[in-house]
């Protein structure tokens, strides 16, 4: 009877803990995963540290360009930081200031920018038949090509983790280099949430 009862109130003590935590957000990592636009299956997913970077290497089929796109995860956001457009078979492009980089990826022609500070939630890449886009997370690179097909699209989404699914995942940081951060919404980043890139 006493061993039922106190089953009982460790029960009613777990379960409101648990589900406090479930919408606290961990400090200092980013969840990112890649999924079938069209089918909603989960391609990768990763648990980053903030300040890991994601590389996206493609070819601008308009301009026939080599594109580097690096991003840096940063609390529960992807954040372009760096982007070049290259000639395979010129010089080394000329540096641009940041803000000139949108009207560039336009107009074509090779350019390098440093320094950018646009944050994302989402990028959805549509693959195409020259483009050959490629993401590197850590040490895997994942052909999106091979993963689509054709025409078919991925959705790239960052998010800040919530502590308890942490320990699902297979990067998921120890007990001990875990940090709380204050139960809160997320807020939907101001500019950039969502934007769409055609290969």
């Amino acid at each position: 009877m006493r061993a039922r009862i106190s089953l009982s109130a460790l029960l009613l003590v777990f379960f409101p803990v648990l589900w406090i935590l479930s919408g606290c957000t961990l400090s200092g990592h980013t969840r990112l995963e890649l999924t079938e636009a069209g089918t909603g299956r989960k391609i990768f997913s990763a648990l980053l540290r903030d300040g890991e970077e994601v590389v996206l290497i493609w070819k601008n089929s308009l301009f026939g360009l080599s594109v580097t796109e690096v991003f840096q995860a940063q609390r529960g956001n992807l954040v372009l930081t760096e982007v070049t457009f290259a000639d395979p078979q010129g010089p080394a492009p000329p540096s641009v200031a940041p803000k000139d980089v949108d009207d560039l990826y336009q107009t074509g022609g090779p350019f390098s920018a440093r320094g950018l500070t646009k944050p994302f939630k989402q990028v959805v890449y549509r693959v195409g038949e020259i483009g050959d886009p490629k993401l590197k997370v850590r040490d895997r690179v994942l052909a999106l090509k091979e993963q689509v097909g054709f025409g078919g699209a991925v959705i790239l989404t960052a998010e800040s983790p919530r502590w308890v699914g942490t320990f699902f995942e297979p990067s998921a940081p120890r007990a001990s280099q875990l940090a709380l951060q204050p139960c809160r919404q997320t807020v939907p980043c101001s500019a950039g949430e969502r934007f769409g890139r055609n290969f």
